[in-house]
């Protein structure tokens, strides 16, 4: 299984597969040309409150990761289409924050990964 995470505002690059963005929201100043994205999956992302609750700065880093795994298990159908997608070829789970390391798609990349 190929997965692997990429910022939305990095150019395509031949290795990337089928694009997912996973942001609920459509990424700031970017066209749907210049993103290049294949599916748009904003019903895997994070819900609007538990994006609002964390960068409200009312929980830490390691609450949204818990609440994040269980609105996944929660969404079965999400989860699946992306399994389904992956099965296909390689796919590049796209999100727009800044930080590579802590953000949403590496939660579910984890996810997809160790979740069978």
């Amino acid at each position: 299984m190929q997965l692997k995470t990429k910022r939305v505002y990095e150019p395509k690059a031949d290795g990337d597969g089928m694009r997912v963005l996973v942001n609920r929201l459509w990424p700031r100043g970017l066209t749907k040309a210049e993103a290049a994205v294949d599916l748009w999956l904003k019903d895997i992302a994070p819900t609007t409150e538990l994006r609002r609750w964390f960068h409200a700065d009312e929980g830490t880093w390691e609450e949204f990761r818990e609440r994040y795994l269980a609105e996944l298990d929660g969404n079965p159908e999400a989860v699946d289409l992306l399994r389904q997608r992956i099965a296909e070829g390689p796919v590049t789970l796209l999100y727009s924050v800044k930080d590579e390391a802590r953000n949403h798609a590496e939660i579910l990349k984890g996810y997809i990964l160790t979740h069978r």
